[in-house]
């Protein structure tokens, strides 16, 4: 058998196999040494394929594409420091928990450490940032290579796409030639099919939650960003049942899209409400459920520390369980199902200490909604988008002062929006080319992306993505010439360094950017051009650059939460 069939057999088993796991995407950042199976994917009309010429974002593009489906998306690239720049996307994918599959070519093994060019130790490249590692044989001709291919392409897709999810490495090495023979059949299956299972919890340990829950009088649910694929209406009928106060993060996707009985019992403004001392002395519960990831409140973290309930019970799908507060008193092993429905409950919740949270968010919630009434700064545009955005809307938002602001200004509604952010590491790097690649898993849908300047200077390189294939989504840019949540933390008080190392202002402006990659460009200077942001446009790809200023922020802001504790402190003497 010669060279180039052996090394086609073997591209083409990898192809077939992933297919046979359920895989329909492959990213792909060209180089040489993965031409092999670059061509086997390009060639395979069963997969879509999408193309990113720099790693770094052909990497987050991946994680976005992964989000939108819930599903592992395949990620290749060539040896050396081209699977380097993979890694800062998978460390978000290890903790945000989504599904990718990576696979790095490599030099065969006689090339390693001898000074061969593009040759860097691939082996364990993602350390514990992986679920799963795999060093894959060099294609060798037996039968054997093949079978075991087959099965740990398997293995590697089925760890992915488990609880709790996350990305696995494949290191792939090929001697050259490179060159394949192209194939319009796959070869056939021999590994049929892996089934995974849900996680539901122990009857003891539903018996446990069930009593404490009938027991408790002061009870809160708090609910953060949710596992990719949760279905949110088991989560409705266990608060139906329980009738406690809910805190819901918006990245939990739960403030919207609300049906209508459930709306009493959602509490979106904890955030404002946690600053003010009076109201958390009266606020304390004996009783904390949470679901999903810690949510991104600061206040709320330092509340659930000082209150230590004697019972916070996590409930996660992942043993390594997160609570970054260290109060956990009970963990429940089980992802959302429908074992939330079927806990025999009898809620004693007071009905005092239920109208304590719902007052006191309505009071909150009065300000907000008065806010573009009465200020103009990044959070006037923050809380008229979220007023106007259509229905069948998705925004996408970075960290940093845009991810707080959703959480402050985006009030319960039974509008069909929905809020997506990379928060497993927190970082601000890789964010327009994850909102790229999820606009693309959600192509029925309007995609808008929520980005600071610093933020999207960190990925202007995303926007290669549109030469390559077809991309649309509208890009808002909040420009504030600089880091602008560094002015609401102590560093601002240290004036003498914080602009050199904090506030690091650019003086950059977005409109040769859009020039560039052919994108309708908007510049809006004042609150008052606040409409040109949803002005028909034909064009797929808009940028929209908002002009604004961080002093004007921190005081609009800091006045806000000054209404909001100044009624409630009236209102609970």
């Amino acid at each position: 058998m010669s060279e180039r069939k052996i090394l086609t057999d073997y591209v083409y088993k990898v192809v077939a196999s992933l297919l046979q796991n359920g895989v329909e995407d492959v990213v792909i950042s060209p180089g040489s040494r993965s031409t092999p199976l670059a061509y086997a994917f390009v060639s395979t009309k069963q997969l879509n394929i999408y193309r990113q010429v720099d790693e770094r974002s052909a990497a987050f593009f991946a994680l976005g594409l992964a989000k939108s489906k819930g599903k592992p998306v395949v990620l290749l690239c060539t040896s050396g420091t081209a699977a380097a720049n993979y890694y800062p996307a998978i460390v978000e994918a290890k903790y945000a928990r989504v599904p990718l599959v990576v696979i790095t070519a490599d030099r065969p093994h006689e090339l390693r450490e001898v000074g061969a060019p593009q040759a860097i130790n691939q082996i364990h490249l993602y350390g514990e940032h992986v679920k799963w590692f795999g060093e894959f044989p060099i294609p060798d001709g037996e039968k054997q290579t093949l079978s075991f291919i087959e099965r740990h392409v398997a293995r590697a897709v089925t760890i992915a796409k488990t609880y709790p999810l996350g990305p696995v490495h494949i290191n792939m090495p090929f001697r050259e030639p490179l060159l394949i023979d192209f194939q319009d059949q796959l070869p056939k299956a021999t590994f049929l099919a892996g089934f995974e299972s849900s996680i539901v919890p122990s009857r003891a340990a539903l018996d446990a939650l069930s009593t404490i829950i009938n027991q408790t009088k002061r009870g809160l649910l708090i609910i953060g960003e949710l596992p990719l694929g949760t279905n949110v209406e088991h989560l409705w009928a266990f608060i139906r049942k329980v009738k406690w106060p809910v805190i819901v993060e918006s990245l939990s996707n739960m403030r919207t899209n609300i049906p209508e009985d459930c709306l009493q019992y959602v509490i979106a403004t904890y955030d404002a409400l946690l600053k003010c001392e009076e109201f958390k002395r009266k606020a304390y519960s004996e009783s904390v459920i949470r679901f999903g990831a810690q949510p991104v409140s600061k206040f709320l973290s330092i509340f659930l520390t000082e209150c230590a309930p004697s019972n916070y019970i996590v409930i996660d799908e992942d043993p390594m369980f997160r609570d970054s507060t260290s109060v956990s008193t009970h963990f429940l092993h089980a992802s959302v199902g429908n074992w939330l429905e079927a806990l025999e409950i009898q809620s004693s919740i007071e009905e005092q200490f239920v109208h304590l949270w719902k007052t006191s968010d309505d009071i909150a919630k009065k300000y907000i909604l008065q806010y573009i009434q009465n200020e103009k700064d990044e959070g006037a545009f923050v809380r008229y988008l979220l007023e106007q955005l259509p229905e069948k809307s998705d925004l996408f938002v970075s960290s940093s002062m845009p991810i707080r602001d959703i959480d402050t200004f985006l009030l319960p509604t039974t509008k069909d929006i929905q809020i997506f952010a990379n928060r497993g590491a927190n970082g601000i790097d890789g964010v327009i080319s994850t909102a790229f690649g999820f606009a693309k898993g959600r192509s029925d849908r309007n995609v808008y992306l929520l980005i600071g300047d610093l933020a999207a200077l960190h990925d202007t390189n995303a926007f290669l993505l549109t030469r390559y294939q077809h991309c649309k989504m509208t890009t808002i840019v909040l420009n504030n010439d600089g880091g602008g949540i560094f002015s609401y933390l102590s560093q601002s008080t240290v004036e003498e360094y914080y602009e050199d190392l904090f506030g690091t202002p650019t003086a950059l402006k977005f409109n040769d950017v859009a020039k560039m990659y052919n994108m309708d460009y908007v510049k809006i200077e004042h609150f008052d051009e606040k409409e040109k942001i949803f002005i028909e446009n034909d064009q797929p790809l808009r940028l929209i650059e908002i002009m604004t200023d961080r002093k004007e922020n921190v005081q609009a802001h800091r006045k806000l939460w000054q209404q909001i504790h100044s009624e409630l402190k009236e209102w609970l003497h």
